[in-house]
């Protein structure tokens, strides 16, 4: 069916694109999208190498202290970890901001060590808070979200953050960019436990930023056991999960009565990797629930046809999206049997979630994408008619 590019808008007025016919760019037009540019591609999260993370972390490449070449030794140090993270060279990146992580925590245990003396009693550890973010529009925030980024000591923040909500972070606070991608993780899941264990033991306020919600798919439950087992206290704030943010963006409810009495999430990752870890294919193919696939961009090849091997109708109506609720979203409504051509002929980039069940054709972009496709169906037999 049709790709739909988002208007920056809380609820966007849906607008077809392509760019196979001129009725259908015309159609887009009028109903004012963007056109599918460079501009749209642009992504709102931090990117591994994107200039916005290393200005936020610049500080952590501040190995001259205070010393007057400390803006230019930081620039320079800035630029080599930008270079060895686009190399992929994770160890060297890391090295250049140990020092800087060292000094900081000194400081930070200093500073807790005076107040306790001032006191007369020993200084408690810090906390750490796991916020959800949602799935990219700073407004889907919740108002304990806001007060817990605004009153951090230190950030720690995943790729899938967005920049809107990473510009509500105090100035006061520094960041951390510990985000994971496909082939280039900047801390392992260990080194990120670590982090937040010596920070917060070092009496600082800690804020672990995580897109979505950090209990689905986000590897907060394996951070609060291990910080709750070193005696650290957590507080986790749920975020709207992407499944619920991008389901209410585009009108579809996850659950209806008659249609879909249940929903089910799963993950498009293995836990090793690899192309083919969906072996619940099986028990997924249930008509009357909604499945809805977080990280499953590349293995979608995969996943599609077990679906329909085990039961599920090949005209089961999906939904793949990139970039949920951001500016940059982009979807793609198809049929289940379709849906695997489609996302590869749109160039659809991680991350995309994508919704399969009844339910998604209650859409009223649903309505639009079919409509659209009578069009172009409809300008290639006049077009072959004429000929």
């Amino acid at each position: 069916m049709a790709l739909a590019v988002r208007t920056p808008r809380f609820q966007p007025q849906p607008a077809s694109i392509s760019s196979a016919a001129a009725a259908s760019t015309s159609l887009a037009a009028g109903n004012g999208a963007r056109p599918c540019s460079g501009a749209v591609r642009a992504s709102p999260f931090t990117e591994a190498t994107s200039s916005s993370r290393y200005r936020r972390d610049a500080w952590s490449y501040a190995a001259d202290g205070t010393s007057s070449s400390s803006t230019s030794s930081s620039a320079d140090a800035a630029a080599a970890a930008a270079a060895a993270a686009a190399a992929g060279r994770r160890d060297d990146e890391i090295a250049l901001q140990l020092p800087e992580l060292r000094r900081l925590l000194d400081a930070l245990r200093a500073s807790r060590g005076r107040g306790a003396e001032g006191e007369g009693c020993g200084g408690g550890p810090g906390r750490v808070a796991l916020v959800g973010t949602g799935p990219g529009d700073p407004e889907l925030l919740t108002l304990k979200a806001v007060r817990a980024i605004e009153a951090a000591d230190l950030v720690l923040y995943d790729r899938l953050v967005s920049n809107d909500v990473l510009d509500l972070v105090g100035e006061g606070a520094r960041l951390l960019y510990v985000g994971k991608t496909a082939g280039y993780h900047s801390r392992t899941q260990e080194e990120i436990h670590e982090l937040l264990l010596s920070f917060a033991e070092a009496g600082a306020n800690v804020v672990r930023l995580k897109g979505g919600d950090p209990l689905v798919f986000g590897r907060g439950g394996e951070e609060m056991d291990f910080l709750q087992q070193q005696g650290i206290r957590v507080e986790v704030i749920p975020g709207i999960t992407s499944a619920s943010g991008i389901a209410a963006e585009l009108g579809i409810p996850l659950t209806h009565r008659g249609v879909a009495t249940s929903v089910r999430f799963l993950t498009g990752h293995s836990r090793n990797g690899g192309t083919d870890p969906l072996y619940v294919a099986g028990n997924a193919a249930d008509p009357d629930t909604t499945l809805v696939v977080y990280m499953g961009l590349s293995t979608l090849p995969s996943l599609a046809p077990k679906l329909m091997k085990h039961g599920l109708p090949p005209d089961t109506p999906a939904v793949a999206v990139e970039r949920g609720t951001t500016p940059q979203q982009r979807t793609v409504f198809a049929l289940l049997k379709d849906l695997v051509d489609e996302v590869k002929s749109t160039d659809l980039v991680s991350p995309t979630l994508i919704i399969i069940g009844k339910v998604v054709a209650l859409s009223p972009f649903w309505v639009e994408s079919s409509e659209h496709d009578a069009l172009k169906c409809e300008n290639s037999c006049a077009t072959e008619a004429r000929l």
